[in-house]
């Protein structure tokens, strides 16, 4: 964001970010968390679809009474705890929430005059490298950005430590802080800037 309105920003890191809007990425993200809990391909497509129709009616109920209502009724009959709706509720409406859920990185990478390395773990769970390095990609070049440098980092989790599935559970299982390859590969890009 910083470098889309800075110039003087000499050049951006981007770790694991984001290359669709965010509505896409949190649907993506509920199938593929599904997924590595353990659930089948059609229940994960199920809650992804679920997660998909909730997100529906918050980017286009206006009315808060009516949102409120109409969330309380999906959430309950997609099976949510009762305990659990009110504060679901709250966070799905919140003012930040909804910037999310309209976010689109793309027309920032795209304004971005600044060198860039985009980067992304290949064994994570909760990113996949496929669905977002090549709209990064796309945006950066038509933008005219010709200082960057695309990398997909094997063997990382989310937060680029070395692991083995990439699945949520694993990270506090994980002693390293950032795996020395993604450092390595990072400290070299930025002397070469």
């Amino acid at each position: 964001m910083v470098a889309a309105s800075d110039p003087g920003v000499a050049f951006v890191v981007m770790m694991a970010g984001d290359g669709v809007p965010g509505d896409q990425l949190i649907v993506e993200q509920t199938r593929l968390l599904a997924e590595a809990a353990g659930a089948s391909k059609e229940k994960a497509a199920e809650n992804a679809g679920q997660e998909r129709e909730v997100l529906a009616l918050v980017e286009s109920e206006k009315d808060a009474a009516a949102l409120d209502k109409k969330l309380r009724e999906k959430l309950a009959a997609d099976g949510m705890p009762e305990a659990q709706i009110g504060p679901s509720i709250r966070a799905l409406t919140s003012p930040w929430f909804r910037y999310l859920l309209t976010y689109d990185p793309r027309r920032l990478c795209a304004r971005s005059p600044a060198r860039c390395w985009p980067s992304t773990a290949r064994s994570t769970c909760k990113f996949r490298p496929r669905r977002n390095l090549p709209p990064i990609r796309k945006a950066l070049e038509d933008g005219g950005n010709k200082h960057y440098e695309v990398d997909e980092l094997p063997g990382l989790n989310h937060l680029f430590q070395t692991a083995k599935t990439g699945s949520l559970r694993e990270y506090g299982e994980i002693e390293e802080t950032m795996s020395p390859v993604a450092l390595d590969k990072m400290a070299s890009w930025i002397l070469k800037q």
